[in-house]
């Protein structure tokens, strides 16, 4: 399947600007490892160009009434759905994943549009009755400024989707930094808001050296609140950041995803959905399910299924129909991966499936399954973030909940069982921001998106997802 990959640009002040003149990145296909494109990297008079229009634009923006900004993001959400199949086909070529997958995120992206839209309609306040008499008492909820959002490369439009979609409906001006692996896909999203008719100047969307980038949008007085989706460690940093102005920050980390599966489970839909999850996206999806804990009655049965299930998978070029799992995104990822198998195997864990990279040019790896592994790999400590699972026995729910909770991660996990109590003790017991039982699909537009201890704190998606964008003002009248 051959197909073009999109011209790149920044886009500020409502201009797009090209990489004619200015320095660039490559933009690199993971199924071929060969250069698709070139990306522009924003300077630093750039992004205080962009941090100046953000604070004119925002003085606009926070005044136009709920359902003029209602209007706009739902048209961009049709936009976005109509354009579905061309971004879906440029995702797929800068980040790998399969073109079914790459279509399923790009709808989903616009279904958050449609969500924050109406939720910009229920932006009220309320009146507190007084204690004195002739005191009228007002509390208001208004948009908290200009917002530094920070996006990584594995979900390229669902990610900003979550962002944009609640600032803007809040009322805020965003500029946006999407990965500069997969950038064509953001800009998409900017473009189907551009020409929804947004005022030119409340969304920027920039490239650049991550940490320049970082530090130069969150130190500036004019941002008034921060959200990053990334990893554990670079999340402490830009909190740190945040934390020098006292600015609010939303953070979506890291994750290890537990599953319980109890003897009483449908081992079956255990196995099998647990394949297609762990190996979704290649594996590289923060919630996605890596150390399967499995109660010792069954758990010959379910590793048997397990294994089956991951050799049949069909691995290639995420473009090619029938493709199940595609490239890791970049040499970084394929490396980890065989690091981290090296030091569990050196360490006595036995491979049952994959363990070793694809002999061709891209990127690829072999979806992995490793038993007996000892808790000194650091597969055991480490988001794998990659197509690699852990399968390894237990006895009681005590010791279950206690390997799952061993992690200082908290986003993600899930259980398996028929048995409505065991259920609920669990879920109860779980140490995770979201939860699935008997299954592996969570997310969704109306539900929060977010963890808990080192996984970060706030929620995205769902009626908290635009409260982080919001200021509460209390007015006291006689």
């Amino acid at each position: 399947m051959n197909v073009a990959y999109d011209p790149l640009y920044l886009f500020i002040g409502g201009d797009w600007i090209s990489a004619e003149g200015r320095a660039t990145a490559a933009v690199v296909n993971p199924a071929t490892a060969c250069e698709i494109g070139r990306v522009p990297l924003a300077s630093a008079d750039d992004l205080d160009h962009a941090l100046e229009v953000a604070q004119v634009s925002f003085e606009q923006w926070r005044q136009t009434v709920p359902d003029q900004r209602a209007k706009i993001l739902k048209r961009a959400a049709d936009l976005i759905l109509e354009r579905a199949p061309r971004i879906a086909e440029q995702m797929t070529l800068e980040e790998g994943k399969p073109l079914g997958e790459s279509l399923d995120e790009v709808t989903r992206a616009a279904e958050y549009f449609e969500w924050f839209a109406e939720s910009a309609r229920r932006i009220d306040g309320r009146v507190v009755p007084a204690n004195r008499p002739g005191v009228l008492q007002l509390v208001k909820r208004q948009a908290i400024g200009p917002v530094a959002a920070f996006t990584p490369w594995n979900f390229p439009a669902i990610t900003p989707a979550r962002k944009l979609s609640a600032a803007l409906a809040a009322g805020c001006s965003v500029i946006l930094k999407p990965g500069e692996e997969s950038p064509a896909t953001a800009l998409a999203l900017a473009r189907a808001l551009d020409d929804a008719g947004l005022p030119k100047g409340v969304l920027q969307v920039v490239f650049g050296v991550p940490d320049q980038v970082s530090s130069q949008l969150i130190a500036s007085p004019i941002i008034r609140k921060v959200t990053f989706t990334g990893s554990v460690p670079i999340g402490r940093l830009l909190s740190a950041r945040a934390a020098e102005g006292v600015k609010p920050i939303t953070l979506e980390l890291g994750g290890h995803g537990p599953v319980l599966v109890f003897d009483d489970a449908d081992i079956e839909k255990a196995a099998i959905e647990g394949v297609a999850n762990r190996f979704r996206g290649t594996g590289q999806v923060c919630i996605s399910s890596t150390r399967f804990l499995i109660q010792r009655g069954v758990y010959e049965r379910f590793v048997e299924r397990f294994v089956t299930a991951t050799l049949a998978l069909n691995i290639g070029d995420g473009l090619t129909p029938g493709t199940q799992v595609g490239p890791l995104a970049n040499p970084r990822q394929l490396a980890k991966m065989q690091a981290l198998v090296a030091d569990a195997v050196a360490k006595g864990a036995r491979v049952l499936a994959g363990g070793k990279r694809l002999a061709c040019s891209g990127y690829f790896f072999e979806p992995t399954v490793l038993v007996d592994v000892p808790m000194n790999a650091r597969v055991m400590q480490e988001e794998p973030f990659g197509p690699i699972a852990v399968l390894m026995p237990f006895d009681h729910m005590a010791d279950g909940l206690k390997e799952a909770n061993r992690l200082p991660y908290g986003l993600s996990a899930y259980a398996f069982t028929s048995s409505a109590r065991t259920a609920m003790e669990v879920a109860d017991g779980l140490e995770a921001g979201m939860i699935g039982i008997n299954q592996y699909r969570i997310v969704a537009t109306e539900l929060p998106f977010g963890g808990i201890k080192e996984s970060g704190h706030g929620s995205e998606g769902g009626i908290e997802g635009i409260e982080h964008y919001l200021t509460h003002k209390f007015i006291s009248q006689i």
